[in-house]
């Protein structure tokens, strides 16, 4: 068996790991802590409350494979699915990039959240009460924070949604909506709000309002709710605009997009960038429209709110819509995990190709299937709909060109085909193959040589003289458990696999040898899931630090699950055999040390201790004389 190591110095933080914040002790100065065992406890009570196949199922498509189950990793992109879940080992792994973990671990990595919020979010879900105590000043600190702003946010949409349903202040935004043919019951189900404008609700409608709820001026600016002006005081950034409340994937409002009533610019507005809110990885209308998306295997994109909604309520509810951004890498990567394709509905004009266009590496650096549709000229998804119904946009759905075939579409008719253009669109399509894999580069180089009428060779040639940034530098890897000894990375596999066998292997003097070999955190964390009553592979699993140890252990566990032990070598035997070398290395290790101190005794001329010595040496060969003999005898 080979194995990794748990690095000292991820206990240093340098790594970050997945748990560092949730046993700040043990990273920072390696010592045991009295709150180890109740932080253990309601990790695993959450743990255990949880089934990790259908929470991952909430986000990626899983198949039943043997034991585990398979899907595409939603970490990087691939094809083939390698991203396994063990729903007996509670833990995932891809073997495509290396990701691996438990419930914990997913929420943080998929959902980008700490591991205080992952904590508090799965306790939610499992119906597990929290207790404060199990947290850290800094992450209660932490906490409160976050929660404060989402508070901000979730009172603001109620304040703006009431003044829509009830508030003379909104005649005309009601008025606007109907006009638009967007029903009440759509007011309700999207929350839609309003906010009004100086002339009529003053300048700082919202904000003496949230004041009001014992909200602080900061925690209101810091949501993009309110603008400090020279003065010292605040006006609201909203007014005079329809509002769509900007969810999570959680469901929390962290935001809010707003359609201008009257004159001005800009005529969309989103909140701004926040401790909570990342414009570039949000997909408005993802989280109520995901389980639609996940149904139907698709997505499509839109680029405006409006466009959203009205094809919503025209019952085309698998659609979502940037957030006055160009579609990024992230939102590629947000939608893999619910579908297999997605179709651009984009205008026909010049902003509308550019966006197709540039959006093109994302989804072949993704490996998700992308196709375009183009609205007729002077058509929005919204105004298509509304004038010729659901319909005439499913007929442009159905026929939506593939992207890569809408792009080199697009760049024939810029360029032409002279030899001048070809040039021209070589070199207009080296991002694409700069996004793609080596694979995918040479498929995509090979597909657009034909239709051009060049080699293969002609394209890649431009690709491989594009100048590359320098690789950053790495720092050099710590040594590891994957550097010791065969029979110590024997040793640690065995108790990863079997940790209840620890108190055996540590009563015959694995601590001695781990002393002075990085096995030794290893064996720390072993013995505080033992006083902790806590050992098995999951929890040691949960217990390591972010990082290679993690990866190489989720290995392991897929290979067992494969390869399970039969009785003759069962884990008891097994253990037996380890336990015949532990003491044979320990005595070994003892007599090497006496006859060190012999030879220096010898050296000082100390004939009483060079004598005593001697006989303690003479007493360690005897008992490897009768170790040995009692091998032989078993044998």
């Amino acid at each position: 068996m080979s194995v990794c190591i748990v690095r000292s110095r991820d206990r240093q933080g340098k790594h970050g790991g997945a748990h560092a914040d949730d046993n700040p002790d043990r990273c920072g100065n390696h010592a045991m802590t009295s709150s180890f065992a109740r932080q253990t406890e309601i990790k695993n009570r959450i743990r255990e409350s949880t089934d990790i196949v259908r929470l991952i199922a909430e986000n990626i498509e899983l198949k039943k494979a043997g034991a585990n189950y398979l899907g595409l990793c939603p970490f990087h992109a691939e094809k083939t699915p390698s991203f396994s879940v063990s729903p007996t080992k509670q833990f995932f792994h891809c073997f495509g990039c290396g990701e691996s973990g438990d419930v914990f671990s997913f929420m943080m990595k998929f959902h980008r959240l700490t591991f205080p919020e992952a904590l508090k979010e799965l306790a939610r879900r499992a119906g597990i009460e929290l207790p404060e105590r199990e947290l850290s000043p800094a992450e209660r600190e932490q906490i409160r924070r976050r929660d404060r702003l989402y508070a901000v946010n979730e009172a603001a949409a109620a304040v703006f949604h009431q003044v829509l349903l009830d508030s003379s202040l909104a005649r005309d935004a009601r008025e606007y909506l109907r006009r638009r043919e967007v029903p009440e019951e759509f007011w309700q189900t999207y929350r839609l709000g309003y906010a009004p404008g100086p002339e009529a609700g003053g300048w700082s409608f919202l904000f003496d309002r949230l004041r009001k709820k014992g909200f602080a001026e900061g925690e209101i600016e810091q949501c993009g709710l309110a603008v400090a002006n020279e003065r010292g005081g605040f006006y609201d950034r909203f007014r005079d605009r329809v509002l769509f409340p900007i969810q999570d994937m959680s469901g929390r409002v962290v935001a809010f997009g707003g359609r201008i009533l009257g004159e001005g610019k800009p005529k969309y507005m989103n909140s701004p960038q926040s401790a909570i809110f990342d414009k570039s990885r949000l997909l408005f209308g993802l989280y109520p429209h995901r389980e639609a998306i996940r149904n139907r295997k698709t997505a499509v994109v839109v680029e405006g709110n409006f466009d959203m909604l009205s094809l919503a309520i025209h019952g085309i509810d698998y659609v979502v819509a940037p957030l006055g951004t160009s579609l990024t890498r992230p939102h590629v990567r947000s939608l893999r995990g619910y579908c297999r394709q997605v179709v651009l509905l984009f205008d026909g004009d010049a902003a509308g190709l550019k966006a197709a266009m540039r959006s093109v590496p994302h989804f072949l650096a993704e490996q998700v299937e992308a196709r375009v549709a183009l609205l007729p000229e002077g058509e929005d998804p919204d105004t298509l709909v509304r004038g010729q119904g659901a319909e005439a946009v499913l007929a442009l759905l159905e026929h939506a060109a593939p992207l890569p075939e809408f792009l080199f579409d697009a760049l024939v008719q810029k360029h032409g085909l002279t030899l001048d253009g070809k040039n021209r669109i070589i070199a207009e399509l080296q991002p694409l193959l700069a996004a793609g894999s080596g694979e995918q580069r040479d498929l995509v180089a090979a597909h657009f040589a034909e239709k051009l009428g060049v080699s293969p060779a002609r394209i890649t040639q431009v690709s491989s003289r594009a100048v590359r940034p320098p690789l950053p530098e790495r720092e050099p890897a710590a040594p590891g458990l994957a550097d010791l000894p065969r029979r110590l990375r024997q040793i640690v596999d065995f108790l990863i696999l079997y940790p209840e066998f620890f108190p055996k292997l540590w009563e015959v003097g694995l601590g001695e040898l781990a002393r002075d070999s990085s096995l030794v955190f290893f064996v720390e964390i072993l013995r505080e899931l033992q006083a902790a009553d806590r050992l098995s592979s999951e929890n040691l699993f949960s217990a390591l630090p972010e990082g290679e140890e993690r990866r190489y252990v989720a290995r392991l566990f897929m290979e067992a699950s494969q390869s399970p032990l039969d009785e003759e070598s069962g884990p008891e035997a097994m253990c037996g055999e380890l336990v015949r070398w532990l003491v044979e290395e320990k005595l070994q290790r003892r007599e090497a040390e006496l006859l060190q101190r012999i030879r220096k005794a010898q050296a000082n001329g100390d004939s009483e201790l060079l004598m005593a010595l001697l006989r303690e040496k003479q007493e360690c060969g005897r008992k490897r004389s009768d170790f040995c003999d009692k091998l032989l005898k078993n044998e």
